[in-house]
């Protein structure tokens, strides 16, 4: 059974570009695509207050949003198969719910006006920390956002905590037939020991060396799994978080790895996954490393 592409959408722009990236997205791996749109007013107000004229604007909003949005996903790929559904929960809830059974969960990064907006940022982050699949957030410029035959930059911490994310950039890459960027970012250390006068090397190179012989060992299963996969092995001293946002500027996905542990709650998010929800040029990819 192919599980589908789950979408959260809600009417808004940023809604109906995470739609479109969903769908060519489906199309390109041949999945089902799934657009849901959380409402509460009919779990809240119940069938004695259905006649109302506030409820019956909400369903006809509601209706409204959801046909929309399935009719822009089915012009763009009428090959696609699509189900749509109004569920009467929360967005967080809902989407939370659908993650249990879905390849992936698509949402955009904004929402109807400034409170929605807020809403859906926060739903954005809790779906990133807690589902157990894969979460993008469909964010960044236009031509990023439509695959224009940039690189798929995946961001490598070490090997236990990037192997899922790392397999999950390579598949991309491959349906995309897109290079793949492995970024490994280093740091000197703030505070280190006097040298010996009698002892040689440069530490820096050290610290670099050492980096690159971790990303070796995290790409090395991989590669041998997608030996027609172009990789591009980058190691560049500075903060992990400025050097993969400088990346997304060129970039059509941004894929990180999200620790999570057994349970309902998942692990905080770290600032490198922070930063880049919140201001990558590029659709984001979290995927959870168990």
């Amino acid at each position: 059974m192919l599980l589908p592409i789950v979408v959260g959408v809600d009417g808004s722009e940023s809604s109906l570009g995470a739609i479109d990236w969903a769908a060519d997205e489906a199309a390109l791996h041949g999945l089902p695509l799934r657009l849901v749109h959380a409402c509460l007013w009919e779990r809240y107000e119940g069938p004695a207050f259905t006649e109302a004229a506030g409820v019956a604007s909400e369903r006809l909003l509601a209706r409204a949003i959801i046909d929309r949005a399935t009719e822009r996903a089915r012009q763009g790929h009428p090959e696609v198969q699509i189900d749509a559904d109004i569920v009467p929960e929360d967005a967080e809830a809902a989407l939370l719910r659908e993650a249990r059974r879905a390849t992936a969960v698509v949402t955009g990064c904004r929402g109807r006006g400034p409170i929605t907006g807020a809403l859906l940022g926060s739903v954005s982050r809790s779906l990133a920390t807690r589902a157990p699949c894969t979460v993008v957030v469909v964010r960044g410029r236009q031509k990023n956002r439509q695959a224009a035959n940039g690189p798929i930059v995946v961001g490598v911490d070490d090997p236990t905590s990037s192997t899922a994310a790392i397999r999950f950039a390579f598949h991309e890459a491959q349906a995309r037939r897109s290079v793949l960027d492995a970024v490994r970012a280093w740091r000197r250390p703030a505070h280190r020991a006097q040298a010996h006068p009698l002892l040689v090397g440069n530490p820096a190179h050290e610290h670099e060396d050492q980096a690159g012989a971790l990303l070796d060992r995290a790409l090395r299963d991989a590669e041998r799994e997608h030996p027609d996969v172009p990789v591009r092995r980058v190691i560049t001293e500075g903060p992990a978080h400025h050097v993969l946002l400088t990346h997304s500027a060129t970039a059509d996905l941004l894929v990180l790895g999200a620790p999570r542990r057994h349970g309902p709650l998942g692990l905080p998010l770290g600032s490198v996954a922070h930063a880049a929800l919140h201001h990558a040029d590029c659709p984001v990819a979290v995927v959870p490393q168990r």
